[in-house]
């Protein structure tokens, strides 16, 4: 069934009660067999329109190995999926890899003297996303961009060059109490993915 699997976009819903509406609707869209397909730059949304536009332009501002949109499935559990922004690669394995997020200026000035655990409670599904991220590449270790956005204007967004000062960067080390807790609620994913599975032999 191709919508059995968790993306590392829906870390926060399957970490989320489950009995909240997050965790519910994850469920539901598991066993709906129908596959979500975005189109950010579509989106009325200004702030998702806004990254994806900036992304393209990020991309171009890094070295030339690095990989967009590269897609990873984890070893243990094949239900787990991870697309990463940005990925170099060795011998087809990912050996580095970015996540970018973008913010308005305000928040930008305070990631600026930011340390890790500001990072965990302010960012804290940004943090777990990066975890899955993590999980599915056996990687120790990965960073999270944040890119400062200054306005919501297609047409600039589209022609803006990424400079040094507006980017920040954290480097996120494998935390293995939030990569227990994945695996725990991605177990439960996994079960039903297999029993789907044997029933079609």
């Amino acid at each position: 069934m191709k919508s059995m699997y968790i993306g590392s976009g829906d870390t926060s819903a399957i970490l989320a009660g489950k009995k909240t509406l997050a965790y519910k609707k994850i469920l539901q869209r598991f066993v709906s067999d129908e596959k979500p397909h975005y189109n950010a730059k579509a989106s009325p949304i200004d702030a998702l329109r806004t990254g994806a536009i900036l992304e393209e332009r990020y991309h171009l501002y890094l070295e030339d190995d690095f990989y967009p949109q590269c897609y990873v499935i984890c070893d243990e559990f094949d239900v787990l999926k991870s697309t990463l922004d940005f990925a170099k690669y060795n011998d087809n394995k990912v050996i580095e890899f970015q996540e970018l997020k973008t913010c308005q200026f305000n928040d930008f000035l305070k990631l600026q003297n930011a340390d890790i655990n500001y990072i965990k409670k302010n960012y804290k599904n940004n943090y777990n996303q990066v975890q899955q991220q993590l999980l599915c590449t056996g990687l120790d270790s990965a960073t999270l961009v944040f890119l400062v956005v200054y306005e919501y204007i297609d047409e600039v967004n589209y022609s803006r060059d990424i400079l040094d000062d507006e980017v920040i960067k954290f480097e996120i080390k494998r935390d293995e109490d939030v990569i227990s807790k994945i695996i725990e609620r991605a177990s439960f994913f996994q079960t039903i993915k297999d029993l789907y599975n044997e029933n079609l032999r």
